[in-house]
């Protein structure tokens, strides 16, 4: 009998052992569909456990995403799985659970991680991040080998001249293609500006308003724009993207990256660092900060919400010091953790060498007034930051203190930005402008998405120092220290059982939401997450995986329903 011989036959058998074991056994298994999955949510209190609930079906805007998804064929490169392995979970986060892929139809669990595994990615990065990426994704990941998907927005031929509007401000051009896209009569406007190559881009959001198009350092010369304008696929695709995850609540606070706390690491001034750090710098950071620092980088047009930070004024929001400038522990937390809501990614998977390197160079070559080239100032040198200010432990979080916190938050006057409910639609907000003229938006608090971090000590921070170029200020003078403490754990209370990506409130019984605020309940991880209706002592591990059912037939179950 020849190895070849041998070889056909082995061949033939395992071919129809996986058709039958893989092809026609499952039609004879009984349907199993769950909805079930574990997510976290924050209590009243602050806290994050982990609770059983039910994933929820995509909207129609994020159905038309996944469509597009499927049809420009991202899955071919991107995987939907995080497998149950250490180097996983510690890169994507938790472990991907059956009732995910409740209402996938195909499931996009992938065939090869050519690009990163997408199963984890809702709100990791801000819509305008998503937008510049799909323009260009090297200009933010310098090492991708994604195509860009320019086919996805709406892209005229002829630029479209930058005129004055007769009012002191610069505008676009009546044309056929700027009427299409905006609404000169109205009185509402949107301000936009161009990147340093002349590219506009124009949001969903300013259809039926009048542009003002700014150039706030000059950095564009020209007298005509190239417009790349988003369309309905794309906005679709980037609900899409940002779904991907959120069935499991809110995670990302507990995702070990973004519990770094470090303030008191400072590294003398070295010309080794500072150069490496220049290398890192422009691998890394350029496309939205700019090659001199000033914001203005060639993605810094689509993020139109929230501008790129713009060095040169050494103007840092986050710090735990009483002077403006940070320590480098503070700006290393920042790399980091990132800036939740907007553009600026967590940078924990880049070397720890680079990330302190690249502080080196914003510190002492881009942190410089350079307004007289004879003499530049070194904000860093001339003004060094001092020590970080002392937190303590916080007290713990009870009634008493959410509702003095509440008291706190009308003697502060905290409602007139962020509105009485937090959402950031206050009388003032519409007015609002940081230092270099640009509109702001205050923080909806009731969305978690905290840019600074998401523990009480996080917002305990803010409310200490304030957010320096910015107009909310500290309250380190004006408020003793118990009620910065109780304005902080009211604030997180402001999210509490909300959903992180729709922001409505979770439907959860008094009975349960009295048991989750149970300061004594650990639910801290998946396999120990809270049931409802299943008392607190109860783990979902004991209830069985992926043998269907929802959570309210297992709570009938478990109360004799």
């Amino acid at each position: 009998m020849s190895a070849r011989f041998v070889t056909l036959v082995a061949g033939i058998f395992f071919f129809f052992a996986a058709l039958v074991t893989q092809g026609f056994l499952p039609f004879f298994e009984p349907s199993a569909r769950t909805n079930r999955v574990t997510a976290v949510v924050r209590t009243d209190f602050g806290q994050l456990k982990w609770m059983m609930t039910e994933a929820t079906d995509y909207t129609p805007l994020q159905q038309l995403g996944r469509d597009v998804y499927l049809r420009e064929g991202c899955w071919y490169c991107h995987s939907q799985y995080v497998r149950p392995v250490t180097g996983e979970t510690r890169r994507w986060g938790p472990v991907t659970e059956s009732g995910e892929f409740a209402y996938d139809v195909p499931h996009l669990f992938g065939t090869r991680r050519i690009g990163p595994d997408l199963m984890r990615v809702g709100l990791k990065f801000s819509d305008e991040w998503h937008l510049a990426h799909f323009w260009n994704p090297r200009m933010l990941s310098p090492d991708s080998i994604m195509a860009p998907y320019r086919g996805l927005f709406d892209e005229p031929e002829q630029p479209v001249k930058i005129v004055d509007d007769g009012a002191g401000n610069r505008t676009l051009e009546r044309t056929p293609v700027s009427e299409g896209l905006f609404d000169f009569a109205s009185k509402e406007q949107i301000r936009l500006t161009p990147n340093a190559d002349g590219l506009l881009f124009v949001p969903m959001q300013a259809r039926g308003k009048a542009p003002v198009i700014v150039i706030p350092n000059e950095e564009y010369k020209g007298d005509a724009v190239k417009i790349a304008a988003e369309t309905k696929d794309l906005e679709g695709l980037i609900a899409y993207v940002q779904k991907l995850g959120m069935n499991r609540g809110k995670w990302r606070d507990l995702f070990e990256p973004q519990q770094l706390e470090v303030t008191e690491v400072t590294f003398p001034r070295s010309s080794e660092w500072i150069a490496h750090g220049r290398e890192v710098y422009e691998r890394r950071c350029l496309g939205c900060h700019g090659l001199n620092g000033d914001g203005n980088g060639p993605a810094a047009t689509f993020l139109h919400i929230q501008r790129p930070r713009s060095f040169a004024a050494a103007v840092f929001k986050f710090r735990l010091t009483k002077e403006p400038l940070p320590t480098d522990g503070d700006l290393l937390r920042t790399i980091t953790r990132g800036v939740r809501g907007t553009a600026m990614p967590a940078w924990y998977e880049l070397p720890l060498t680079d990330r302190l390197a690249v502080i080196q160079y914003i510190k002492y070559e881009l942190a410089v007034d350079r307004s007289d080239p004879a003499e530049p100032y070194a904000f860093f040198i001339e003004e060094p930051p001092g020590p970080p200010l002392y937190i303590a432990k916080p007290p713990t979080a009870s009634q008493a203190i959410i509702d003095r916190g509440k008291e706190v938050w009308q003697i502060a006057k905290c409602w007139e930005c962020h509105g009485q409910g937090g959402k950031g639609d206050g009388q003032k907000a519409a007015g609002l402008k940081d230092d270099l003229g640009f509109s702001i938006v205050p923080a909806d608090l009731t969305s978690g998405q905290f840019k600074s971090g998401a523990a009480v000590e996080d917002i305990f921070r803010t409310m200490t120092t304030g957010l320096s170029g910015t107009p909310m200020p500290s309250y380190r003078d004006s408020l003793p220290e118990e009620d910065r403490w109780a304005l902080s754990y009211y604030v997180l209370a402001l999210s509490a059982y909300k959903d992180p990506l729709t922001l409505q409130p979770l439907t959860i019984s008094d009975t349960d939401r009295a048991a989750l605020n149970d300061l004594t309940l650990e639910a801290a991880s998946p396999d120990r997450a809270y049931v409802p209706g299943g008392g607190p002592a109860q783990k979902a591990s004991e209830l069985g995986e992926g043998n269907g059912g929802s959570v309210t037939e297992k709570q009938n179950a478990t109360e004799g329903g």
